[in-house]
């Protein structure tokens, strides 16, 4: 699509040009543009100052021996979205010069055959994407060596031959193999091509990665496995070694199991869509470059207290549609510079005072679409949300689903107030779990409750003798176990 609206432009732009081909466009004397659904050959009367020639939506079926014959000083030659069915051995034979080429958007183009690039020891990117090319054969790459970019993308491909890459190894950066049917990846499938800093892989067939696979490639900075039949990932597949990778694509496999020590360079970790239920509390204890983390649509019920520990550069992390119930207060006490946290379609009722105080940047947060149980318990999150309206996206989606004289209301439409805990509520003490100790001036009252919530004492003196002067000493009150404590003095 940006290749075709590039295209556009330049149609608007063309200059007039008495000697570019019959129905094609000039662009400038170095450039030919044929975009003609009629054509079925291509022009004989191209300049030979021209350099780049774009053929695009037209009928042509076959590029024979002599096709190109005439062109031999073309640097950069694209066939896009055309009719191609079979490419000659020799068609690119006199293109010498060739440094770009591609051959893309050919329904019907299902082979390549062996030595159709022998000449193009000087093509530096080469792009084969949306065709139907069901093999590649051993060597078909061999001849280029300055190979910089190759693409094969969304054609058929279920088997990569072994050695297939092994000339490419000195220049060879980036390599899309993604929507295809590949499903089996061995160590000599990128064995010598140490230079790639780019691997694409996404949605093929790939079900299991071996130990070492890509233990070669020491400049690997992407890896995209995104859409495959993966059930774990480990860092084993890299040897085990410290690597370089900054990007690592994981979501919409299956993922159930996961260890990822060695990647300690890691700056964006996308483990979306998968079907993780828990999390070791050391499964990122190394990833301390790491800056966006991607956990949503996956099973997770819990996590563990100190799983986020030492992730001093996060920036998103981002746990959408997944099964939480509850967060620990210091889950993310170590993310000072965080800028935007989603926990939104979760099973959260309430969150547990202190969540997000450590927080320097005020991050974009996102809570709706979670049961918020409108009691005392949530007194945090309210008077919370009342001073950083701004901060909350789709804030009138927060909204409670219990009690239900508050269901369906927006959690910043209530009073403080009317966040009440009752008689029955689980955190309030029974009457027999207290007791009273008088030491001089001070009396002393423990009770003992299953969770910390928030909690008011009231204290109320009767006077005995009316007539007697009021006196109302300090009345001071303490929680000894970290938990928020309001008190009120009264008299009678």
């Amino acid at each position: 699509l940006l290749n075709l609206c590039t295209l556009l432009v330049l149609l608007l732009c063309r200059i007039g040009n008495s000697t570019c081909p019959y129905k094609c466009q000039c662009f400038t004397e170095l450039q030919v543009l044929c975009a003609d659904e009629r054509m079925s050959s291509l022009p004989r009367d191209i300049s030979r100052q021209v350099r780049e020639v774009i053929i695009m939506t037209s009928s042509l079926a076959y590029l024979f021996s002599n096709s190109l014959m005439e062109s031999p000083q073309l640097t950069k030659l694209i066939f896009l979205n055309n009719a191609l069915k079979s490419i000659h051995l020799t068609a690119f034979e006199h293109l010498t010069e060739l440094q770009e080429l591609e051959l893309s958007g050919n329904p019907n183009l299902d082979h390549l055959y062996l030595g159709t690039f022998s000449k193009q020891e000087k093509l530096n990117k080469l792009l084969l994407n949306y065709n139907s090319l069901e093999t590649i054969l051993p060597g078909l790459f061999d001849p280029l060596t300055q190979l910089e970019v190759l693409q094969m993308k969304s054609n058929v491909l279920s088997d990569l031959p072994p050695f297939l890459f092994r000339n490419l190894s000195s220049l060879l950066e980036i390599l899309k193999l993604g929507n295809n049917l590949i499903g089996n990846l061995t160590s000599e499938t990128f064995r010598n091509t140490s230079q790639l800093t780019e691997l694409h892989l996404e949605w093929n067939e790939i079900a299991q990665l071996d130990d070492g696979i890509f233990s070669a490639l020491a400049n690997l900075s992407v890896l995209n496995l995104r859409g495959n039949r993966l059930t774990s990932f480990a860092n084993k597949a890299f040897g085990g070694e410290p690597t370089n990778l900054k990007e690592l694509n994981l979501k919409g496999n299956r993922l159930t199991e996961l260890s990822l020590e060695s990647l300690s360079s890691l700056t964006d970790l996308t483990l979306s869509d998968n079907q993780l239920s828990s999390l070791t509390e050391n499964l990122f204890r190394n990833l301390t470059s790491l800056e966006r983390l991607d956990l949503s649509d996956n099973q997770l019920t819990s996590l563990p207290e100190g799983i986020f520990k030492d992730l001093l550069s996060i920036e998103v992390i981002n746990l959408h549609n997944n099964n939480l119930t509850e967060l620990d207060s210091k889950l993310f006490q170590d993310q000072l510079l965080l800028k935007s946290l989603y926990l939104s379609d979760n099973q959260l009722e309430t969150l547990q005072l202190g969540l997000f105080d450590n927080f320097i940047l005020r991050p974009t947060v996102r809570l709706h679409g979670n049961p918020w149980r409108c009691e005392c318990q949530l007194w945090y999150l309210h008077d919370w949300l009342i001073q950083n309206l701004q901060d909350v996206e789709l804030l009138d989606l927060v909204a409670c689903e219990r009690p239900d004289s508050l269901r369906k209301r927006t959690l910043v439409s209530i009073r403080r107030d009317q966040l009440v805990c009752h008689r029955s509520a689980d955190w309030m003490p029974e009457p027999n779990s207290c007791s009273l100790q008088v030491s001089n001036d001070t009396v002393v009252v423990r009770c003992s409750v299953e969770k910390c919530s928030p909690m008011t004492v009231k204290v109320q003196f009767q006077e005995e003798n009316s007539e007697s002067r009021r006196r109302f000493p300090l009345c001071t009150a303490r929680r000894t176990d970290g938990c928020t404590l309001n008190t009120a003095l009264t008299g009678g």
